[in-house]
């Protein structure tokens, strides 16, 4: 197992200091608040601020090596110590006759760069995704001069579901967007039914660069009053970089179907004041599309059944991944993938003989919801269950300090078995928002 290393930033030790009296600062924080926005016309316009510091430790221990057969390669990574700063500043316009732009930078500082960030020719070390670049983050235009219906297009952020097939990757320094157009339409008329359609022409990823697809998607949302959401979804995904074979794997069609009343943290089906149900039944298929020079068919399974008792939440769940070979596993590519299948990111890929992941989660919130605690227990097999690829261990502690303030700590720990590598991450982090 890899040591436990202390090592808390100065910067996230300041912070701590000044969130701890947010009481004394609530005036100065609603000064802040009200100078972050402006009216026009009596349209809403504001000034967005995101400041986030991060300490993350990665030690991995007995890696294995394909060349060797899977033996223990000579040489271990170095233990990757990262300390980085994010800042995120966006202009969004007061609304004028339906029309409403958002433009938006981010950049990480890197503090303490002893790690392999992708970019920075650091390979000795173990690999934090959280390169120091700078970019244009967002900008787009939005129209919302049709009944019920928004047409945003531009660079922007796109967020379905729980994020397993497009999300933002919101975890990471840098996130995840979309040069796309997307059209949302809620219909009145029709009770709780919300249509998203759109068409993503680039991707620009975690790490600054950009991947060109043809992708249309389709994301059709009923809601079935207090018994949760039924889902249907199509994503076509057409990777088209010229030369870039490597990623032609990539393109897939995948359709599926949810049915889940479990969205957020506290979202059940309400037995009693005290007492309430969760569950998400869903399944997907994917196949080669377009430019995959593959020919496959795989299915997912996720199935999860929880409940809530006072403050606390007990889930049971399984997610299945099917894979039939190289380069013939269920891929989600622009999904929030981090979210799903543990903390310790060893199943960003879907390995080439899928995966099963079963676990459980226990979830409180206390402090009338400012203090939440989870612990996490996965279990990894392949899509059969012959296999066992290893275990997880994940923890996390956060607290709030009135809307823009937020401390957090993670710990994820995956005890590799035939797959991967024993892998520690520590996290220690603070927020601020406006």
């Amino acid at each position: 197992m890899p040591k436990i290393k202390s090592k808390i930033p100065l910067s996230a030790a300041l912070l701590t200091l000044s969130v701890a009296s947010h009481s004394a600062m609530a005036g100065v924080t609603q000064e802040v608040e009200d100078a972050l926005n402006f009216y026009h016309y009596g349209k809403n316009g504001s000034v967005k601020v995101d400041l986030n510091t991060r300490f993350e430790d990665v030690n991995q221990n007995n890696v294995r090596s394909p060349i060797l057969n899977g033996a223990p390669a000579a040489r271990q990574p170095k233990t990757a110590n990262a300390i980085t700063t994010r800042l995120r500043l966006g202009l969004l316009s007061p609304v004028f006759h339906g029309l409403q732009g958002y433009a938006e930078y981010q950049g990480v500082y890197a503090m303490d760069s002893n790690y392999n960030s992708t970019r920075n020719g650091k390979a000795e070390y173990s690999t934090v995704v959280d390169p120091y670049e700078s970019e244009l983050d967002q900008l787009w235009l939005s129209y919302a001069g049709i009944a019920d219906t928004v047409i945003k297009g531009g660079r922007q952020v796109i967020q379905f579901d729980d994020q397993r097939f497009i999300g933002n990757v919101g975890w990471r320094q840098l996130q995840q967007t979309f040069d796309s157009v997307l059209i949302t339409h809620n219909n009145q008329q029709l009770y709780g039914l919300t249509v998203n359609a759109g068409y993503i022409g680039r991707v620009k990823t975690i790490t600054t660069t950009t991947e060109s697809v043809n992708a249309p998607i389709l994301n059709v949302n009923y809601k079935l009053g207090d018994y949760g959401n039924m889902v249907g979804y199509g994503y076509w995904l057409d990777y088209t970089d010229p030369g870039a074979n490597a990623v032609y794997y990539k393109s897939n069609q995948t359709y599926g179907l949810r049915l889940t009343n479990y969205q957020k943290q506290g979202d059940s089906f309400k037995l009693s004041d005290n007492f309430g149900l969760q569950y998400t039944a869903e399944w997907s298929i994917q196949s080669n599309y377009q430019s995959n020079p593959n020919n496959y068919t795989v299915n997912r399974y996720n199935l999860m059944s929880g409940f809530t008792a006072y403050m606390f939440t007990f889930q049971g769940a399984m997610e299945q991944l099917d894979g039939v070979g190289k380069n013939k596993a269920f891929q989600t590519p622009l999904g929030t993938n981090f979210a799903f299948q543990g903390w310790a990111d060893q199943f960003l890929t879907t390995p080439d003989n899928g995966i099963r992941d079963v676990f459980g989660t226990v979830t409180t919130s206390l402090d009338r919801g400012e203090v939440t605690l989870s612990g996490v227990y996965h279990a990894f097999y392949d899509d059969t269950g012959n296999t066992h690829y290893g275990n997880e261990w994940d923890f996390m502690a956060s607290k709030k300090f009135g809307k823009h303030y937020t401390l957090l700590a993670r710990y994820a720990y995956y005890n590799a078995d035939q797959y991967s590598t024993d892998t520690q991450k520590i996290w220690v982090q603070g927020n601020i928002n406006f």
